[in-house]
């Protein structure tokens, strides 16, 4: 009966978990292989890094969504490293996000807060805690001053998409900049960057701040970034999506796939999605299965589909997944042929090679 139960467990039981060992030598691209013999959070990590590396070596479109305090949390300079060196093609950031990437493009710091100080003295002194981050609230509204003046010196004769809004923005901070940003790097590498919910986002203060002292008829047409993004879905062969955040990040990138129909395009789907988020999912969320209820994470997936779902803050993992690929994906950047974008003017230019 025994030699019966173990015949029927043999065809499950065939890949163990290996312990991870100690190696104060090896690299971490090297720790992350090792990782992809444990469970868990860890493998999902090693998946990550496997995954995009697979993305760079196939013809996809990347998608990195991202929302939360990911600029404040000290991820700019990795950020801009990824946008510069075309680990992704199509940025779409909560407004928070490029709020916070300007105000430090611009020389300015968020400062680490301590448990003892008091919430009741760092308002009187003008301060913004969130979390564990402080700011100074003079220095934010510096920024939305510098916001304004960039739209003082526009063309007010025609509204302008967010994504050109954000293009032109960066433009300015390239001429300013001692150290690259999301915006800066951006513009650099003719990377497009939408922004879902301007609206609801420090940014919009720096606009309404411009119009109500400068009265300047300044208006924003948010249906030609939804345009734009059926381009790029259109368009491309195939997309991943790596989502740093929640996943209000990708509602932009999915809306594409539901105005599939008007450009009489198949929805296709994801061919690879990557999430970090330190929110709790269930196992038939997390992860790869097909009969799991895999949208709530990852959005639309083809069936055969990669993925990887890291259970943890992006401030903790996107440091070691962005040094892996810097010791990794040298080669598969040297050979990729990314896609290519005009972002000077009203419309947005798409080539996929």
């Amino acid at each position: 009966m025994a030699a019966k139960s173990k015949s029927k467990a043999s065809k499950y039981l065939t890949v163990p978990t290996r312990p991870i060992p100690v190696d104060r030598d090896r690299s971490v691209a090297e720790l992350l292989e090792k990782m992809e013999g444990a469970e868990f959070g860890a493998k999902q990590l090693s998946e990550a890094h496997r995954i995009w590396i697979d993305m760079l070596d196939d013809k996809v479109t990347i998608y990195l969504c991202g929302s939360g305090n990911l600029i404040s949390s000290g991820l700019r300079r990795l950020l801009g490293y990824i946008v510069k060196n075309r680990f992704v093609d199509v940025l779409v950031l909560s407004g928070e996000i490029i709020f916070q990437d300007v105000h430090e493009t611009l020389g300015r710091y968020h400062f680490q807060a301590h448990p003892s100080m008091n919430d009741s003295e760092l308002l009187a002194s003008d301060i913004t805690r969130i979390g564990d981050i402080i700011s100074n609230n003079n220095e934010y509204q510096e920024a939305d001053e510098w916001i304004g003046s960039v739209i003082n010196q526009l063309d007010l004769s025609r509204p302008y998409s967010v994504r050109e809004l954000l293009h032109l923005v960066g433009r300015e901070l390239t001429e300013i900049a001692h150290e690259d940003g999301i915006l800066t790097a951006a513009f650099k590498s003719r990377v497009p960057i939408f922004c879902p919910d301007l609206s609801q986002s420090r940014l919009a203060v720096g606009i309404a701040r411009c119009k109500f002292e400068k009265k300047v008829d300044f208006n924003l047409d948010i249906t030609q970034d939804t345009m734009e993004m059926m381009q790029i879905s259109q368009k491309a062969r195939s997309s991943g999506v790596i989502t740093l955040g929640d996943v209000s990040g990708q509602s932009m990138v999915n809306i594409s796939e539901i105005t599939s129909y008007i450009t009489r395009s198949s929805s296709r789907g994801h061919k690879y999605a990557i999430s970090i988020n330190n929110c709790t999912s269930p196992l038939s969320v997390r992860t790869p299965s097909i009969g799991g209820n895999h949208t709530q994470l990852f959005g639309r997936l083809l069936k055969s589909a990669l993925t990887a779902s890291v259970p943890s803050d992006p401030s903790i993992v996107l440091p070691m997944l962005v040094t892996a690929l810097s010791q990794t994906a040298a080669k598969f950047i040297k050979a990729r042929k990314a896609p290519q974008f005009t972002l000077a003017g009203k419309d947005l230019g798409v080539e996929i090679p």
